[in-house]
C-alpha cells in the first residue's frame, strides 16, 4: 500500500523545473534530466511530488535522460515513488516533451524499461507508440492475463459505467495470486464489433486512472476481431479516446503493436523540495 506522506522541514532545498503533460486524462510530472540535475530523487520525493494535495499532482513520473544510442531514455516512476514498469500513455507523453523540447524527429526511437520503442507524431497531433510484441496470453476461466510492457489482468463485463473499479479492482489486484508483485486490473466493455470500453485499476497508483495505455493495449489485443490479420481496435476511457493496431498471427502472436492518441501540454512550474 501506498506509505503516508511526510512533512519534513530541510535545511537544504531545490527548485524542481517541471512540466505536466496528459494524454487521455493520464497525467505525468515530467523532469528534463539530459544534464542529470534530477537522478538525486528518491522514492519519498518523487511520491511527494506526484501527491495531488502536498506536490504537483500525477499519475506518474518521468525522467528524459540522455542515451547514447537513441533519441532518449525514459525512465518512469509510479504515483507512489517506486520505479515503474512500462507506461503507454506516459511514452506518448514523453515523446510530445522530447518535440516540444527541440527534439524534432519524424521517427523517434527510445529505450525504456521493457526496451526499444518507435513512436511518431501526425499532423493532427496523434502521438503513435509502438509497444513490444506479445506472444503469450494466459486464457482463464474469466479473465485474461497478458503483459504489454505491464503485467495486466483482463476481464469482460457488462454496465461497466456504473461499476465500482477502485473497489473491485483493489481486491483483484491484492488477491493471493497477485498481492505480491502487483497487477494492472482491466474492466472491459464491447460496445461494438470494432470499439471496447475499459476501465484500468493501476497498481503504483492504487486507484482508477482516467486511462492507461498499457491496459488499453491489453484489453484491444484480446479484443481482436480478425484472426491471421491486420486489426484496429476503438478504445473509449473515462478520459477520452484511443486506439490500438496489430496483426496477429496464427500463432496467437502479436506484432506491430502501436497505441494512437493525443498527448498534451498542461502546464509548467517550480516547486521546492
Amino acid at each position: 500500500m501506498p506509505q503516508p506522506i511526510t512533512l519534513q522541514y530541510k535545511k537544504n532545498v531545490m527548485d524542481i523545473h517541471f512540466f505536466k503533460y496528459q494524454g487521455t486524462g493520464n497525467d505525468f510530472i515530467i523532469l528534463d534530466n539530459r544534464d542529470n540535475a534530477y537522478s538525486f530523487l528518491d522514492t519519498a520525493q518523487v511520491n511527494l511530488l506526484c501527491n495531488r494535495k502536498f506536490g504537483v499532482g500525477a499519475d506518474g513520473l518521468m525522467l528524459l535522460n540522455k542515451h547514447k544510442d537513441y533519441d532518449f531514455e525514459m525512465v518512469y516512476y509510479n504515483a507512489d515513488g517506486k520505479e515503474g514498469s512500462m507506461c503507454g500513455n506516459g511514452g506518448r507523453c514523453l515523446v510530445k516533451f522530447a518535440y516540444d523540447s527541440g527534439i524534432k524527429k519524424t521517427t523517434y526511437h527510445f529505450m525504456a524499461t521493457d526496451g526499444p520503442h518507435e513512436a511518431e507524431i501526425d499532423l493532427q497531433g496523434i502521438v503513435r507508440l509502438k509497444m513490444k510484441d506479445v506472444q503469450t496470453v494466459k486464457n482463464k476461466t474469466n479473465h485474461f492475463i497478458l503483459d504489454t510492457g505491464s503485467p495486466h489482468y483482463v476481464q469482460f463485463v457488462q454496465n461497466l459505467q456504473k461499476m465500482n473499479v477502485r473497489e473491485e479492482g483493489k481486491k483483484i489486484r491484492y488477491s493471493d495470486d497477485f498481492a505480491e508483485e502487483g497487477i494492472n486490473v482491466n474492466f472491459v466493455e464491447t460496445v461494438d464489433d470494432h470499439t471496447i470500453f475499459v476501465r484500468t485499476y493501476e497498481r503504483g497508483v492504487e486507484n482508477e486512472t482516467l486511462s492507461c495505455g498499457t491496459g488499453v493495449t491489453a484489453a484491444a489485443l484480446v479484443s481482436a476481431h480478425n484472426e491471421n490479420s491486420f486489426n484496429e481496435i476503438d478504445v473509449r476511457t473515462t478520459g477520452g479516446k484511443l486506439s490500438v493496431e496489430f496483426n496477429l498471427s496464427d500463432q496467437n502472436h502479436y506484432s506491430n503493436i502501436w497505441l494512437c492518441g493525443p498527448a498534451e501540454f498542461v502546464f509548467k512550474g517550480e516547486i521546492e523540495i
